[in-house]
């Protein structure tokens, strides 16, 4: 049999002169609505089936690692919560946690609860965005609706406390920036409150939708050997039944303490439903967990949120790694000290980036049509893969 030749064409390409010798190379992107920024799939096709599919990624790159030398360790966070724009508040905490660790600092009780509350609120943020995003990919337009109503109310509250609407910069070494404004609780407590109460909507709304179940049931299924293999972790590996997340296994902050009250969910078909519903699940627990966290910060004196640290703040000469469950997945950092002013290496381990190599692996066999709802049920944040 002769070898088959490519031809490369993009989206929207003409097809005139494809003969049965021939594969036809299809970029998605590098800028297509359906990527969740700029993201681009070259994916070879043999008809309308996907037999070859690569990731290509770079093309939002920003150099944060570098820059991360040139800024003290104060100027970081401004760098560390941009690359994922929906879990800034987590991002942030995981370089604080680091540093916090290289220099053996104790964080007040206050705010060790503080940061596990408004941790768990960007969570449901982040949720939001995808449970209402992703029905949108797929032709259901009402639920980003409903999902951006449930966001607006988180997002004031998180507003009031830090000052920013998306990147917070309430994070600070030694604790957090500010204490509380008078009567915040409460209204956060208001806040969790309805959302909990907006969350059926969605599920009736997008799990109850025959079309929406049959487009993702059975779907892009990813098998626990792939997670382990490319290193997926987050609401992805918890739908194909690898039951980790950092809370409960490697618990910090305050988790340890919240035990009775996590959960963490998980299905074993590894499909598109499966993925869905497993974020929702963790949206609902994540309520929880604030109300849980807000119940205990009623329990707690009066205190002080942050430490005092000297004017040039110096980390020793050293390394930590430290890592956090943020709302995609793992995130890690790498921090190396050489004991100046400013990193001599972070290194960001960022959950999105392992999770979309499984593309690679799941979308050879499935349907072109199929494509953007695989993509879509990645939740994936292309600044976050491209730091």
């Amino acid at each position: 049999m002769a070898p088959m030749t490519e031809t490369v064409v993009g989206v929207g390409g003409a097809t005139a002169g494809f003969d049965g010798g021939t594969d036809m190379v299809l970029n998605i992107g590098p800028q297509h609505p359906s990527t969740h920024g700029v993201l681009r799939l070259r994916l070879v096709l043999d008809g309308e089936r996907i037999t070859r599919a690569e990731p290509v990624v770079g093309y939002m790159h920003r150099g944060a690692e570098k820059l991360f030398e040139a800024r003290d360790y104060r100027q970081i966070i401004v760098l560390a919560n941009r690359h994922d724009w929906l879990s800034a508040f987590s991002n942030e905490l995981g370089v604080v946690l680091a540093v916090e660790r290289m220099l053996g600092m104790e964080v007040p009780e206050r705010a060790v609860w503080l940061r596990t509350l408004l941790a768990e609120l960007n969570r449901v943020l982040n949720h939001l965005m995808f449970l209402g995003s992703y029905p949108l990919e797929l032709g259901g337009l009402t639920p980003i609706f409903y999902a951006f109503t449930e966001r607006e109310t988180f997002q004031t509250v998180m507003e009031e406390v830090s000052g920013g609407r998306m990147h917070y910069m309430f994070n600070r070494v030694g604790g957090l920036k500010d204490e509380l404004p008078a009567g915040w609780t409460g209204r956060a407590r208001g806040a969790v409150a309805a959302v909990r109460a907006g969350l059926p909507r969605l599920d009736d709304l997008v799990l109850g939708n025959e079309v929406f179940r049959a487009r993702t049931r059975g779907v892009g299924v990813l098998t626990p050997e792939a997670v382990h293999a490319y290193g997926v972790s987050g609401p992805i590996a918890r739908a194909s039944g690898v039951d980790f997340d950092l809370r409960r296994d490697e618990p910090y902050l305050a988790y340890g303490d919240l035990a009775g009250v996590l959960r963490v969910p998980t299905r074993t078909a590894g499909d598109c439903l499966a993925r869905f519903e497993v974020l929702l699940d963790q949206t609902r627990n994540a309520l929880d967990l604030a109300d849980a966290c807000l119940d205990r910060l009623a329990e707690l004196p009066p205190g002080p949120v942050n430490q005092r640290l000297p004017k040039v703040l110096k980390a020793p000469e050293g390394a930590t790694y430290a890592w956090t469950e943020n709302p995609l997945g793992l995130n890690g950092y790498y921090l190396v000290s050489k004991g100046e002013k400013t990193p001599y290496r972070l290194k960001l381990r960022s959950a999105s980036f392992n999770n979309i190599q499984a593309l690679g692996a799941l979308l050879p066999g499935t349907l072109v049509a199929d494509m953007v709802a695989v993509l879509g049920s990645f939740f994936f944040v292309v600044g976050d893969i491209d730091k």
